[in-house]
């Protein structure tokens, strides 16, 4: 077996990332309050793989991620915030874990406040993510995982021009059932930058 061609690039020491309506950056201690109001709400987490949340079990669950840039590293991964341009309020959070460094992939994900629900808010945000996932950090797959019965997430998936690869059907025992998974994939070549 020969050596992988990918070279991951060095992470930037800082990062934010601002389109018309919103920024991303990473999550910091200051987020905890506004990330509670959302990931406290039981529907918000149903398909996701924790219970309602308060500041202290996200500080515990993801609290060594603060600041964070580099996706290298022991339980690495990146948590960007999502904050709305014109009141800066945190309405939701992205992240990018999972690491393959041989592979040039990385897992997505996103968590988005039902406030901002209908409103493009989660599209534009899932579209900066990537771009920044190919452009800044120069990976060349992105996958996500996504409950077969999140029919908005699987939407998102979709409007973001993700392909879906497989169906894993009751892989796992998830919140009382047994359930299905959809794979969905991205390929930096497959995708356009905007602006």
């Amino acid at each position: 077996m020969s050596e992988s061609p990918f070279v991951l690039p060095p992470a930037p020491r800082a990062l934010e990332v601002t389109r018309d309506r919103l920024r991303l950056r990473p999550f910091e201690e200051r987020d905890l309050d506004a990330m509670a109001a959302y990931r406290g709400d039981a529907e918000v987490c149903r398909y996701l793989p924790f219970e309602p949340q308060t500041p202290d079990d996200i500080r515990g669950r993801i609290g060594q991620l603060f600041g964070r840039t580099s996706l290298e590293g022991e339980r690495a991964g990146l948590i960007l915030v999502i904050e709305r341009v014109s009141d800066g309020r945190v309405v939701g959070d992205l992240v990018l874990f999972h690491l393959d460094p041989q592979a040039g992939s990385a897992e997505i994900g996103w968590v988005v406040s039902p406030a901002v629900a209908g409103q493009g808010l989660a599209t534009e945000a899932v579209r900066a993510l990537i771009d920044t996932a190919f452009g800044v950090y120069g990976l060349r797959r992105l996958t996500a995982r996504i409950d077969a019965e999140n029919a908005r997430s699987l939407a998102l998936a979709e409007r973001v021009g993700m392909r879906r690869e497989a169906h894993h059907v009751e892989n796992a025992w998830f919140k009382g059932r047994w359930s299905d998974e959809l794979v969905y994939a991205l390929l930096s070549r497959e995708w356009t930058p905007r602006a």
